[in-house]
């Protein structure tokens, strides 16, 4: 079983960057795909990013050119740099793991999540 816990979230100018953390604990974090998702008020979870086991990635249309991707399986962290935010990506952030993650289906464990607010 693996337990995340997000960090990072808050309150930035449009234009600007946050960097969202993801610390896994428990056994076997090497071994899951990684994904972050984000959720707008009275919608359902969308894909953001991802990274596989083998470090292959995947981004969303709307955020590529803006956000990365990363993972350290030392550190047991899986990151999201953000950067020139906009007013719409402002949602809540949840990372996610699962051994058979693609997209949007397939995610076992979720973090809590944590809010991005983007101010115009």
């Amino acid at each position: 079983q693996v337990q995340l816990l997000e960090s990072g979230g808050g309150l930035v100018q449009a234009g600007g960057s946050l960097r969202l953390s993801c610390a896994g604990s428990g056994h076997g974090f090497k071994d899951y795909n990684m994904a972050w998702l984000r959720q707008f008020p009275g919608k359902e979870r969308e894909f953001v990013a991802s990274i596989t086991w083998s470090g292959e990635m995947l981004l969303a249309e709307s955020v590529k050119g803006r956000f990365t991707i990363s993972r350290d399986n030392v550190e047991r962290t899986v990151y999201l740099q953000m950067n020139i935010l906009k007013p719409e990506d402002a949602a809540v952030y949840y990372c996610a793991a699962g051994r058979w993650g693609h997209e949007t289906r397939g995610w076992t464990y979720w973090g809590q999540g944590t809010q991005v607010t983007v101010s115009a």
